[in-house]
């Protein structure tokens, strides 16, 4: 099954989407900065899209979509070896916008960089079409995805870090730890394929130190899902 299949666009009424563009000026930091005749364009061009759990939404050698603004969900910006093995630069939560998906108007991000949906996903999109012609003009605009695009280098730089220098164990724990408080809940909604992706190893790995943590009484491993039984000794292992 294609990835065709399991996207959809949402079916809003008039009423919604006028919400939406008004949103936009809280969505995004530049708006203020553009003309009148900018804003109308946007406006005009924005669109809502909802995509399900798995679904690759970009990748910087097919055509961009543009800047993607979350509005429910999450999405996972990853590279890919030629391995196959993926490794997670960063989420972008609800609230956030995510620049990468506009990488094609950045000449400095040569690399390709995939964006799939970990859960229903909901976005705005300001197209890329719409956003080339606005930065040629625009000088905030610009600006704006370029210094974006580099505050995001420090996530990156994060994960780098944690692959190279921290044990596997320490790997997952954080994974789990970080988890926990993003879900606000001892029981954590995953899987360990998914958990793999995550960190940039291999599934095998992320199972046989899972079963580990599970020996030591940390977590209880169930179907899709780890519960968090001992918060302190986790919080040891980073």
């Amino acid at each position: 099954m294609s990835n065709d299949d399991f996207k959809y666009r949402i079916d809003i009424g008039s009423n919604e989407m006028a919400i939406v563009r008004e949103a936009l000026e809280e969505i995004f930091p530049f708006w203020k900065e553009l003309l009148p005749e900018e804003k109308e364009m946007v406006k005009e061009n924005a669109r809502v899209e909802t995509y399900g759990k798995g679904v690759v939404i970009n990748r910087t050698t097919e055509e961009c979509k543009g800047l993607m603004a979350v509005r429910a969900g999450q999405l996972r910006t990853y590279i890919l070896s030629e391995e196959g093995r993926e490794v997670t630069l960063f989420r972008v939560q609800e609230g956030e916008i995510c620049v990468l998906s506009a990488s094609c108007l950045m000449d400095s991000i040569i690399f390709d960089v995939l964006i799939e949906a970990m859960e229903p996903t909901e976005v705005i999109i300001i197209p890329s079409s719409v956003l080339h012609q606005i930065k040629d003009k625009n000088l905030y605009v610009e600006l704006y995805l370029y210094k974006t695009a580099t505050e995001k280098f420090s996530d990156v730089m994060w994960t780098m870090q944690q692959i190279l220098f921290l044990r596997i164990d320490q790997r997952v724990a954080a994974f789990l730890w970080d988890e926990m408080q993003r879900q606000k809940s001892m029981t954590i909604t995953v899987t360990h394929d998914e958990i793999a992706r995550y960190i940039g190893s291999a599934r095998e790995v992320v199972t046989k130190v899972l079963r580990y943590l599970a020996q030591e009484k940390v977590v209880e491993l169930k179907r899709g899902k780890i519960d968090i039984v001992n918060k302190e000794k986790l919080k040891k292992l980073l």
